[in-house]
């Protein structure tokens, strides 16, 4: 069974920045594309920014220039650097593979 474990998360001021990781088990990781969403509070979940097998990389309008995607094959992880983060960037923020894993999530909080 495949598993994704989020962490990184918690609670900092705008400007601020977070790296969030999610390790992936139960799966040959290297060869899938990998995407973190959100979901803020009355929201729709987002596609945020993915990763495929070879490290070409897509990001929402939203975040593009504060946030960066990557990944390490060798540690079957996928990380999520933020920088600048904004209010707007609060959501509960969600690992996804390419065959349709999710992890359970991990909350972002971006208050002063």
């Amino acid at each position: 069974q495949v598993q994704l474990v989020e962490s990184g998360g918690g609670l900092v001021q705008p400007g601020g920045s977070l790296r969030l990781s999610c390790v992936a088990s139960g799966i040959m990781f290297r060869i899938y594309t990998m995407g973190w969403y959100r979901q803020a509070p009355g929201k729709e979940r987002e596609l945020v920014a993915h990763i495929t097998s070879g490290c070409s990389t897509y990001y929402a309008d939203s975040v593009q220039g504060r946030f960066t995607i990557s990944r390490d094959n060798a540690k079957n992880t996928v990380y999520l650097q933020m920088n600048s983060l904004k209010p707007d960037d609060t959501a509960v923020y969600y690992c996804n593979t390419q065959l349709g894993n999710w992890g359970k999530g991990t909350l972002v909080t971006v208050s002063s």
